[in-house]
């Protein structure tokens, strides 16, 4: 593991159910953990979709492991790097060794 390549500032943010003052349960995302990460991005393109254009983007964060980072899972949590979302798809534990995470995401679309 390279630890100079990391050099991109992301944050990743969890999603919780919070209530408001009348009872209402609502998501929000709120941030969790921030570190550096490697950003490889894997795959880019347009495809169309119902009539639109999309564009997908596929990108690869490579972290440290951590306590923190251990508890990571892909439906509850996201990545924002340098203003963009990140939906996590897949992690992957770099050789079983517990040193280094690989998270695989898609960017959101809005």
């Amino acid at each position: 593991m390279n630890i100079a390549a990391m050099r991109i500032r992301i944050t990743f943010q969890k999603s919780q159910v919070v209530e408001d003052e009348i009872g209402n349960h609502t998501n929000e995302w709120v941030d969790y953990f921030s570190c550096y990460a490697t950003a490889v991005e894997k795959e880019s393109g347009e495809k169309e979709v119902a009539g639109q254009t999309v564009i997908n983007e596929w990108m690869d964060f490579t972290i440290r492991y951590c306590s923190e980072t251990a508890a990571i899972v892909p439906d509850q949590f996201r990545v924002i790097c340098k203003g963009r979302i990140y939906n996590i798809r897949s992690i992957s534990d770099m050789a079983f060794k517990n040193k280094s995470l690989k998270m695989h995401t898609q960017l959101e679309r809005r």
